[in-house]
């Protein structure tokens, strides 16, 4: 039987986000039935940053820029980004929400138990945990993939590929080792990451408008079919429907703006997490929309030629800056971006390990009393940083780019809507009060808004070529249910019932 425990009210800090922590944060997060274990050192600034460093325009943003724009031309960059982050910011209101009311380690995982019951809640955890891992997986390897083309450094012959699966395992190994001593040290570096996101986003995008000599507007809202290209290697199959290709394309910004539940999952990290929390979801998302959208619209229309732009596929974004900015001033940003790219894994890392943990901290993991460790000295879920980590590492030997991407996509957008939906169902019945963050009458119908775009998102991440993602996630979806009704609807206790 699902558990109804009485929900819980958050009074908000006054003035400016609190810089120490409080007794009230504590407080708080033993009425949900856990005690303060991880350090909580992480401002307001460092909860926003770490999901502005996971979303990183510069990484999902340039690296799948390909996929946007090999699919409907210039309107997928020009119409397809605004549009689909307005359904990612629909997404994350509904969830800030929740997060404010109910802001642990667990996130989603302990907000789909409390509002939808201990299925909703285990389910909600596994697609969760399975998209962190993947994207981080799909991280890594992009960052492999742009380096090794902005730079010229692919290995020759058959090397190649045993090159690149060797560079990404010691990538995410030397992320882990980050991650393993402490949030002290990750902290520093994702807020370093935030800044640089943006301040590398803001001088490349000056740069290739200064740059354009003369600026073809239409680009951003113009239809074209580059189904098919580069030849050999096409990103989406060719075909002849003009509308279907344009909604494939929205896998590039719908990637893009994944992983802002970091903020949630750094909740018992964060001071004044009630507010704060919430703020770094919706923020790092509206500040990504944004800039993302300059950035990738400056692009298109600093291309020297739109048909020869769609024959380098991977290649496009570092042939662009190259071409308009000549090479010198492109390797420096180039270089740079590389360095933020790398940052995202370490935070991809970071939320992942803390879903881990969380999930292991109410035993719904195999070897859950390994993984619930955290290391006395550093105050860090280190058994969980090193298993989310080697587990990312056997994606990248299964699985092509493009396809972990779109998987990760799916699987992180199910585990979003999941808690929503159950939020719609609860709110103003068993789910009667709430934190300080507060939609009012626009969380209903923003929570439809979230659970269709959701449903949609699922449909065009399995479409070829990434069809592989089709049987993946049939087959997560059976396996769920079997082991679900075969064991875990008996053994798994789910969180602990709330204080009232």
């Amino acid at each position: 039987m699902p558990f109804r425990p009485a929900a819980v009210t958050v009074a908000a800090p006054p003035g400016n986000a609190m810089s120490h922590p409080s007794p009230d944060d504590e407080h708080l997060l033993r009425q949900l039935g856990y005690r303060q274990e991880l350090a909580r050192r992480m401002s307001g600034f460092s909860n926003f940053a770490i999901s502005l460093s996971i979303i990183c325009i510069l990484a999902g943003g340039i690296t799948s820029f390909h996929v946007g724009f090999n699919s409907a031309g210039g309107a997928s960059i020009g119409l397809g980004w605004p549009l689909v982050c307005l359904f990612s910011l629909c997404v994350a209101a509904t969830m800030g929400q929740v997060a404010s009311a109910f802001p642990t380690a667990g996130g989603l995982y302990h907000w789909g138990s409390i509002l939808g019951g201990r299925a909703c809640g285990w389910v909600t955890a596994w697609f969760n945990l399975a998209g962190l891992i993947t994207v981080l997986a799909a991280i890594n390897t992009g960052t492999y993939d742009f380096a090794t083309a902005a730079f010229g450094l692919t290995p020759p012959g058959d090397s190649a590929a045993a090159f690149r699966t060797g560079a990404v395992v010691l990538v995410t190994l030397s992320q882990a080792l980050l991650n393993h001593y402490g949030i002290r040290l990750t902290t520093r570096l994702t807020d370093l990451s935030g800044w640089l996101i943006l301040a590398i986003a803001g001088v490349l995008t000056g740069a290739l408008l200064l740059a354009t000599e003369q600026f073809e507007w239409a680009r951003l809202w113009t239809f074209t079919n580059y189904s098919g290209l580069p030849e050999g290697a096409a990103v989406f199959p060719r075909q002849e429907n003009l509308a279907w290709l344009f909604c494939l394309g929205f896998l590039l910004p719908a990637y893009t703006i994944t992983g802002f539940d970091a903020s949630a999952h750094t909740s018992e990290e964060t001071v004044g997490a009630a507010v704060n929390v919430p703020r770094g979801i919706v923020r790092s998302v509206a500040v990504s929309a944004l800039f993302g959208w300059l950035l990738i619209a400056a692009l298109l229309l600093a291309m020297p030629d739109l048909k020869t732009g769609a024959t380098k596929g991977f290649e496009i974004v570092p042939w662009i800056m190259t071409s308009a900015l000549g090479a010198p001033f492109a390797k420096v940003l180039l270089g740079g971006i590389v360095l933020t790219q790398y940052l995202c894994g370490l935070a991809a890392l970071t939320s992942a390990s803390r879903m881990a943990y969380a999930f292991a901290r109410d035993g719904g993991l195999p070897c859950s009393g390994w993984l619930r460790i955290v290391n006395p000295r550093t105050q860090s879920p280190s058994a969980a940083v090193w298993a989310t980590a080697a587990a990312s590492i056997a994606l990248v030997l299964a699985l092509r780019y493009e396809t972990i991407a779109a998987i990760g996509t799916v699987f992180l957008y199910v585990s979003y809507v999941l808690p929503v939906a159950a939020g719609f169902r609860a709110h103003g019945r068993t789910w009667k009060r709430f934190g300080p963050f507060q939609l009012g009458a626009a969380f209903k119908p923003l929570a439809v808004l979230a659970t269709l775009g959701c449903l949609f998102l699922l449909v065009i991440g399995v479409q070829p070529p990434n069809q592989q993602a089709l049987p993946i996630l049939g087959g997560t979806a059976a396996v769920m249910t079997v082991m679900w009704f075969a064991l875990e609807r008996r053994r798994f206790a789910g969180p602990p019932k709330l204080e009232p």
